[in-house]
């Protein structure tokens, strides 16, 4: 797919008015046209299910991840999603896409048993903390790909998990508000959850952070510093992608209740 394609998704989605002009200008200041390209996966026509699920990990790789000594839980709880998604009713109607919180493309979408398992070979956290930058970017792939398929008259919803261990260092491009213009415009079409896990560093605000980037309050989790915690956060939002996956109807009271429904 070319990047013009992937601008013409974003410009499809624009004419619908799933999103607003402000979302498209904080796209284009990222340039996410061929990054995406890279995530997007499995062509719709190699997809049989009547309706689609995407769900997105965006697992923080940066250096603190590792000296932290939780690189390790961050693999397993990465793929402990993995495991209770293939376990669920609705798994041939599930898309997973993973890319790093620095760029790295783990797997692009594709059927959820064809999802790559994370583990010392393929995630060595050591780098830094572009949370803006890699968001938009994230979201962008997100949009792109669902309008692809609605644009073929299927309807998707999506779920996403961004974690970090610390607020943004590295961006370059995008801020804070420019992330919520797009976490806003997807949740006004209720078709899309946007969680994000902050791992305290000791010092971030990550509720706040967040919040900034216009995620909602209840679909925020802020483990503790330590194996258990960060276990049990993973499993939270595991519970909540089998639940969306099952039915429009739990994905709706879902959205609405957040990692309390």
């Amino acid at each position: 797919m070319s990047k013009n394609t992937v601008n013409n998704l974003f410009q499809s989605a624009n004419e619908q008015g799933d999103i607003s002009d402000g979302a498209m200008q904080a796209l284009q200041v990222v340039d996410v046209g061929n990054q995406i390209q890279e995530g997007l996966g499995v062509s719709v026509d190699d997809v049989t299910a009547s309706e689609v699920v995407l769900v997105t990990i965006m697992p923080d790789d940066s250096g603190s991840i590792r000296f932290s000594g939780n690189a390790q839980v961050v693999r397993d709880g990465h793929n402990l999603v993995i495991d209770a998604l293939k376990q669920s009713k609705q798994q041939d109607a599930i898309l997973a896409h993973n890319r790093y919180l620095n760029g790295d493309v783990l797997y692009e979408f594709c059927t959820i048993d064809q999802a790559i398992k994370m583990d010392s070979n393929n995630y060595d956290p050591g780098l830094g903390t572009p949370l803006y930058d890699q968001t938009v970017l994230l979201l962008g792939t997100v949009l792109a790909k669902t309008q692809e398929f609605a644009d073929n008259g299927v309807p998707v919803r999506t779920v996403t998990l961004i974690i970090t261990d610390g607020g943004d260092q590295c961006s370059n491009r995008a801020t804070p508000s420019m992330v919520k213009k797009l976490v806003e415009d997807m949740l006004r079409t209720e078709n899309h959850i946007i969680a994000a896990m902050g791992i305290d560093d000791g010092y971030t605000d990550f509720r706040q952070v967040f919040e900034e980037m216009g995620i909602p309050d209840n679909w925020i989790l802020t483990p503790g510093n330590n194996e258990s915690e960060i276990r049990k956060a993973f499993q939270v939002f595991s519970q909540s992608a089998v639940r969306v996956s099952q039915s429009a109807q739990n994905f709706s009271q879902t959205a609405i209740g957040g990692f309390g429904a």
